[in-house]
C-alpha cells in the first residue's frame, strides 16, 4: 500500500492519514471559538513543496489577530507542534504569519486579506478553497 498523499479534488482536508490536515482541521475549530473571519484552508499539496495546507484567517484589528495568534499557538502547543517561525506578531500588524510546516497560517486584516487576496492565488487550477471547518 502506497504512503503517497494524494490531492483532495473537493479541497477538503483528509485528516485520518494526513498531520496537516488534522492539525488544520483542528485550527479551524480552535480559531471559530475566538470569532475567526472566515477561515479558509487551501490544499497546496502538489503546488509547492513548504507545506502542505495554507489556513487563512482574518480578523477585525490588531487586537484581534493577538487573539488568533494566541489560540493558533496554544492549539499546535496542545497537539505536540512546536512553530517553524511566527512573523508580524508587533503591537499594530496587519499579517501575521505562522510556519507550522504541514499547515501555514495567515492571520490578516481585511483590507490586506482583499489585497493579497491569497485564497485566489493558491486555487489557480485547483478545486475551490474549503470555506470554514474542512470537515463540514
Amino acid at each position: 500500500m502506497s504512503t503517497l498523499k494524494k490531492p483532495v479534488a473537493t479541497g477538503r482536508v483528509e485528516t485520518a492519514t494526513d498531520p496537516g490536515g488534522a492539525l488544520c482541521a483542528a485550527l479551524v475549530v480552535a480559531l471559530k471559538e475566538v470569532k475567526a473571519v472566515e477561515p479558509v484552508v487551501i490544499d497546496v499539496r502538489g503546488k509547492t513543496s513548504f507545506t502542505d495546507y495554507m489556513l487563512v484567517v482574518g480578523g477585525n484589528s490588531a487586537r484581534h489577530l493577538a487573539t488568533l495568534r494566541d489560540a493558533t499557538l496554544e492549539c499546535a502547543r496542545a497537539r505536540g507542534v512546536r512553530p517553524l517561525g511566527v512573523e508580524g506578531d508587533g503591537g499594530d500588524a496587519e499579517w501575521v504569519l505562522i510556519d507550522l510546516i504541514d499547515c501555514v497560517v495567515h492571520l490578516m486584516r481585511p483590507a490586506t486579506r482583499a489585497f493579497y487576496d491569497l485564497e485566489r492565488l493558491w486555487s489557480v487550477g485547483s478545486a475551490a478553497p474549503t470555506r470554514n471547518s474542512p470537515t463540514d
